[in-house]
């Protein structure tokens, strides 16, 4: 009923930018917490940013500063901004929701994108 998709993410030279947009398709009411994770070739997933749907955040001390989630409750899409990459930031990214609430009235739970390479090298 619900799909998360990712835009396609790419290679970059250090240094560089890139963006990334989650978007939730289906009949949605509502979005509560969402968030990107990571995972590197040979390493466990792991949590990059959150974003209620306020709109607090919180990030992975490994990248405070240099990346910036955002999102668009209207269009039900979330947002990684990544500036000043480093090839350690390297990975799969995915975006992931953790309740959703359908116009039915019923709730999607853990709802996962199919993930995005980031490859970041010279």
């Amino acid at each position: 009923q619900v799909q998360l998709v990712e835009t396609v993410g790419g290679l970059v030279q250090p240094g560089g930018s890139l963006r990334l947009s989650c978007a939730a398709s289906g009949s949605i009411f509502s979005i509560n917490v969402m968030r990107w994770y990571r995972q590197a070739p040979g390493k466990e997933r792991e949590l990059v940013a959150a974003i209620t749907f306020d709109g607090s955040t919180n990030y992975a001390d490994s990248v405070k500063g240099r990346f910036t989630i955002s999102r668009d409750n209207a269009k039900n899409t979330v947002y990684l901004q990544m500036n000043s990459l480093k090839t350690e930031d390297t990975a799969v990214y995915y975006c992931n929701a953790d309740w959703i609430r359908l116009l039915a009235g019923n709730y999607e739970y853990d709802q996962w994108g199919q993930g995005t390479q980031v490859t970041v090298s010279s």
